[in-house]
């Protein structure tokens, strides 16, 4: 199959393009998209055949829900249980004002006619609505909500531009639309509304404090709560985001883990390795001249770091070292987001 990479303008992107786009969505195939978090893996999100191409695609696992995309609140009260209870609809309705079009998903009861391919066999549903101007212009040509994972392969750093998504996915799905870089990098929060004090499943753009401000109190799962069976939310039972290289993380924040990086990284070259380095600017400077280095901006600027973290891993990868060092950062506001990520990445902590 010859993938078609097509460029769109981001912000007015030309409905005839999208057109095309959508067609392909409604024949059951398959369709790159940008969002402001990641490239997503468009398809039918109600065509049972077309989710089980997505999986084909991209080698999930069957049990690894996915997040559909509508281009209005509207779209997504169709996908939701109408026997819901009133208090989930309302904090629901509250979080919709607030944060869509954006990067949260919510997790819902499901409506009878969203396939069971989609939520792996449980009766919720993940939904959002992508703040992208291209996202929304092909949910509204399809006339579906989109099943949209990330665009790459199961287990790898999730893609930021649409060449990460043909360095994976060519020649294994019809189209890519190309609109740039994303913005955010990581990709959407995810909030559980079927428990109380509702769950973050995953952490992403939009931060617990944000959450907490609208729905009063959120948590974070307890251990073991998530149990053995289909994940609850993308993101939170296999393995992501992992370069193909080794990547190790840091127990400490610098200066300590920054020493210990240091140490590392002179015995792993000691051993005939190549060694990358995955710092913030601020350490950049310290890092000897013979290791490969990418840099993910500011310490201070998480919002930096995000959108450049999954793009430096594949840096990196393209570089051809044999493992990767990072540094860790503060677990505060978007910072959780970037830990989550880097921990799930790593093979192992310094």
């Amino acid at each position: 199959m010859n993938t078609e990479l097509i460029a769109v303008d981001p912000v007015r992107p030309d409905r005839s393009l999208v057109a095309r786009a959508a067609r392909v969505i409604r024949a059951g195939g398959l369709v790159a998209f940008p969002t402001e978090t990641v490239y997503g893996l468009g398809a039918d999100g109600l065509n049972p055949e077309a989710v089980q191409r997505l999986f084909v695609a991209k080698g999930r696992p069957q049990d690894n829900p996915l997040i559909l995309h509508v281009a209005s609140p509207e779209g997504a009260w169709a996908l939701v249980d109408p026997e819901a209870s009133g208090a989930m609809q309302e904090r629901a309705a509250g979080l919709v004002a607030r944060f869509w079009p954006g990067p949260l998903t919510l997790v819902v009861p499901a409506a009878e006619h969203v396939p069971r391919a989609v939520t792996a066999g449980l009766d919720t549903v993940a939904v959002r609505m992508p703040d992208h101007a291209v996202a929304l212009a092909l949910i509204e040509e399809a006339g579906c909500p989109l099943a949209g994972p990330s665009a790459n392969v199961s287990g790898r750093p999730s893609p930021t531009t649409a060449d990460h998504v043909l360095e994976d996915l060519g020649g294994r799905i019809e189209m890519i639309l190309d609109a740039g870089p994303t913005g955010v990098g990581v990709e959407s929060t995810v909030l559980d509304l079927t428990h109380w004090p509702p769950v973050i499943l995953r952490p992403g753009g939009v931060t617990a404090e944000m959450l907490a401000a609208v729905v009063g109190e959120v948590r974070e799962p307890a251990p073991g709560e998530l149990g053995r069976g289909p994940a609850p939310s993308p993101g939170t039972k296999y393995r992501h985001y992992a370069p193909r290289v080794p990547l190790l993380l840091a127990a400490e924040l610098p200066p300590a883990g920054l020493a210990r990086l240091l140490e590392e990284g002179r015995r792993q070259e000691a051993a005939g390795r190549r060694v990358g380095v995955l710092v913030a600017d601020e350490e950049a400077p310290l890092i000897p001249a013979s290791w490969a280095v990418s840099t993910v901006g500011g310490r201070q600027r998480p919002r930096e770091v995000a959108a450049r973290l999954f793009g430096a891993m594949r840096e990196l990868e393209r570089a051809g070292v044999d493992v990767i060092l990072a540094l860790p950062y503060a677990e505060e506001g978007l910072g959780r987001a970037i830990m989550n990520r880097l921990r799930k990445a790593s093979s192992g902590s310094l």
